[in-house]
């Protein structure tokens, strides 16, 4: 089995059946999933006889004005958010995916990788099929419509079988929503429910990657969609069908680690709750004498807390956020040093000014940006400067969905902590151990985790690894 080199998904689906405004509240969850993907969004609803369609490149508020929701209204929405990965950022691969074939019309929207997708591929095409886009959802469309299964579940459950790798998908055919989860459960998909309002027939059911977007729409969330688990709403209700039997579980760890957003409920846990027990671990593995604690936002601000509130170390938010930096800028003709990270970070100077500052972040990837970090922090006038990470070295690429860099361009794969404690500036640094972080987000649990960025051993079969180059756009 090959992994797949080029067209790597960390994303966010969403999907709702039975509202007499899906569109709007489809445009309210991909809005709410944000984070999970700024590169293009899109939108297909039903209104119970055929399926409308927009995607589009840039973020979920700028493609989908009313204007634009008007013609998709609906009963029935499935939605996707994509991030940006390198030599890929193209409408055609925008999601979701809608086709018209032998089993009827129907759409796909996919979070994750499947690491046979470019075998099964060049089966297809050896076999006749023309795919339309690089994104290896298309291999589940053609194997749906492949498929020797008379109905369109079955024909999705028989596809899912073939499929390897990590992938939490929603589905719309005219009168149906489909979703469902790889049998390791790599990546989340959590099920909720709004009640039927005066003059509705059903409950609204609401399929999200994370519960944040069940919050702003007024959903109640259910329970996660099981590992290996075909769910259908349609007429006749919920019914639920296991096209596999789960395997041992492989949940993404970084998820809670830092792609989550913390109000969210992930694989049956706070992702706030984790990040704080990831500092307050961190604190008990990697004491500091110091006199603040200054998380990198957004995403090290609970890690931060929890290590404050076990050391007893004061708090304080001594860089902020700019958070209204655009995709592009204007940069000025000379250059100025660290133009990027100061763009989106200020240090506030009377904070830090003489302290010895605990900086807190949730990992190093390539090393360059915690570096310029350290150093706008020196020149705020701090007299020393520990690094504190909550997780472990990120020492290998992801085939399962995030979007990594490969193993050249991993700082912890090249370089020991000592060596990178010297290129970023810190006068100390140490990372969470493995153990330590796995006890922290509640390893075995209500699930066991994929810890193969930080160790190198993959759940799955992958050849290969060290010629793969998977696309590089994570840029701490």
């Amino acid at each position: 089995m090959t992994a797949t080199d080029k067209f790597r998904d960390e994303c966010g689906v969403f999907a709702i059946f039975a509202h007499p405004e899906a569109e709007k509240l489809a445009y309210l969850g991909l809005h709410a999933l944000q984070h999970r993907g700024q590169e293009s969004a899109g939108i297909v609803t039903s209104d119970g006889m055929s399926l409308h369609a927009h995607k589009a490149m840039g973020l979920v508020a700028d493609i989908f004005t009313e204007e634009v929701l008007a013609p998709l209204h609906g009963t029935l929405a499935i939605g996707h958010t994509r991030y940006s990965t390198a030599g890929d950022s193209a409408l055609l691969n925008a999601q979701p995916i809608l086709v018209q074939s032998n089993k009827g019309m129907m759409a796909v929207a996919h979070n994750g990788n499947l690491v046979n997708a470019q075998d099964i591929r060049h089966r297809l095409e050896a076999m006749g099929s023309i795919f339309q886009t690089n994104s290896d959802t298309e291999v589940i469309v053609h194997l749906i419509a492949l498929s020797r299964e008379h109905t369109l579940p079955e024909a999705m459950a028989d596809s899912l079988r073939r499929v390897e790798g990590a992938f939490s998908l929603v589905m719309i055919s005219p009168d149906r929503i489909f979703a469902a989860r790889d049998p390791r459960g790599f990546r989340p998909l959590a099920m909720g429910r709004i009640p039927a309002q005066p003059g509705m027939k059903h409950d609204t059911i609401v399929f999200a990657s994370e519960t944040c977007a069940f919050d702003l729409i007024g959903a109640t969330y259910e329970r996660d969609v099981k590992p290996g688990e075909l769910v259908v709403v349609g007429p006749e209700g919920v019914t639920s069908h296991f096209y596999a039997p789960a395997q041992e579980q492989s949940s993404c760890i970084f998820e809670h680690v830092y792609f989550s957003r913390p109000d969210s409920f992930v694989f049956g846990r706070s992702v706030d709750k984790s990040r704080e027990m990831l500092g307050r671990q961190l604190a008990r593995e990697a004491p500091a004498e110091a006199d603040i604690v200054v998380p990198v936002p957004d995403s090290g601000v609970s890690a931060a807390m929890g290590y404050a509130g076990e050391s007893g170390i004061p708090f304080r938010f001594g860089l902020i956020r700019n958070h209204y930096v655009g995709r592009t800028f204007i940069e000025p003709s000379q250059s100025v040093r660290d133009f990027g990270v100061k763009l989106k970070l200020n240090p506030i100077r009377s904070l830090l000014e003489g302290k010895r500052v605990v900086l807190i972040d949730d990992s190093i990837v390539r090393g360059t940006t915690s570096r310029k970090i350290v150093r706008m922090i020196r020149s705020a006038g701090a007299k020393e400067v520990h690094m504190r990470v909550s997780c472990p070295p990120t020492i290998s690429p992801c085939y399962y969905g995030v979007d990594t860099p490969s193993k050249s361009q991993l700082i912890a794969a090249n370089k020991s902590v000592e060596e990178i404690r010297e290129y970023i500036g810190a006068d100390s640094l140490v990372y969470l151990s493995l153990e330590g972080m796995k006890k922290a987000c509640g390893d075995g649990e209500k699930t066991t985790y994929c810890t193969a960025c930080y160790t190198g051993k993959y759940p799955t079969d992958i050849v290969d690894v060290e010629e793969i180059q998977p696309a590089a756009v994570i840029k701490r």
